[in-house]
């Protein structure tokens, strides 16, 4: 960016035509922003690692870097052995991973790194079939394998794998979208090596999760409040997401894996709070550049975005 969003005239989806051509005549109302409402510095979180351990307790948080250096702390750890965080389950399951928000009274199991593994795949499709994303400090790892693709006939790449290297390059502490350009990028028809770390489990450990004074992994009621991690300024206490924005954020999302190859629902979140004040995909354009502008989105995605957005507002997404 800059998107040059004022004059451009292709390259937009039809969906999203249809509604940037309509927004200076009937611009959709903008979401009202949800005022934080209690403070953040002394909010506790019940916490265990992930393959088995007692339970401690962590606060004083306001980012995901800061929240690993919490735990770590807490089991005696390097925070960079922390390669993901899900709640309410200690399972590998990618639906419960941690993001922007904490419910209040949500659980916090922290995956630790395991096994390493060296895997070497011919390359034979211009899409391997990875989404990649990482837990806000680093450490990118494998969130989906597409059925039936590249990757999943090649069975020990496994989703929550932590991608160590590519052909001997350490990009253990490169962003997501950094390490999927680098997948993308490889040549057809060429083989390629992958260090990966696998989350450790249960088995590998002798300490075992306690059978009494734990929670279930049934999901915990959360109220109508979440703790808000940001990576710049304090944490915060807000209202949930309406369901408007949630529906917003969850198709970003998914935009996010059209586009480059990511799942990202913190930096998804980002994007719809950076719309929901704005008349039209320049001024949009413009704000995602102040926030966001290491990213260099295209002008594409940006349109399908404010698109999305603008859906969500006029109760066109499922």
């Amino acid at each position: 960016m800059p998107l040059g969003l004022g004059t451009r005239k292709k390259g937009r989806s039809k969906e999203t035509s249809k509604l940037v051509d309509s927004e200076a005549a009937a611009p959709p109302p903008a979401a009202e922003a949800r005022a934080p409402v209690a403070s953040a510095s002394r909010l506790q979180f019940h916490t265990q690692l992930a393959h088995g351990s007692p339970t401690g307790r962590v606060e004083g948080f306001s980012s995901a870097r800061e929240l690993y250096a919490k735990i770590a702390e807490v089991f005696g750890i390097a925070p960079t052995e922390i390669m993901f965080c899900t709640l309410n389950t200690h399972k590998v399951d990618m639906d419960k991973l941690l993001g922007a928000q904490i419910g209040l009274e949500d659980f916090i199991f922290a995956h630790v790194k395991g096994q390493r593994k060296e895997v070497e795949v011919l390359k034979s499709d211009d899409l391997l079939g990875l989404t990649v994303t990482d837990n806000g400090a680093g450490c990118p790892f494998i969130k989906r394998i597409r059925e039936g693709s590249l990757m999943d006939q090649t069975k020990m790449i496994c989703v929550g794998d932590h991608i160590e290297s590519i052909n001997g390059r350490d990009v253990s502490d490169l962003r997501h979208y950094e390490v999927a350009k680098m997948l993308k990028d490889l040549e057809k028809g060429r083989v390629f090596k992958l260090k990966l770390i696998e989350p450790m489990k249960s088995f590998e450990k002798v300490a075992a999760r306690p059978k009494t004074g734990t929670l279930t992994e049934a999901k915990i009621s959360r109220g109508r409040e979440t703790l808000r991690l940001r990576n710049k300024g304090p944490a915060t206490v807000e209202e949930m997401l309406s369901e408007v924005e949630e529906k917003a954020v969850k198709k970003v999302d998914e935009l996010l894996e059209t586009y480059m190859g990511i799942r990202d629902i913190e930096l998804a979140a980002t994007m719809v709070e950076a719309g929901r004040d704005k008349k039209n995909p320049d001024e949009f354009a413009v704000a995602l550049d102040e926030t966001l502008g290491d990213f260099a989105f295209p002008d594409e995605f940006v349109f399908d975005v404010w698109g999305a957005i603008g859906d969500a507002k006029q109760g066109r997404l499922e």
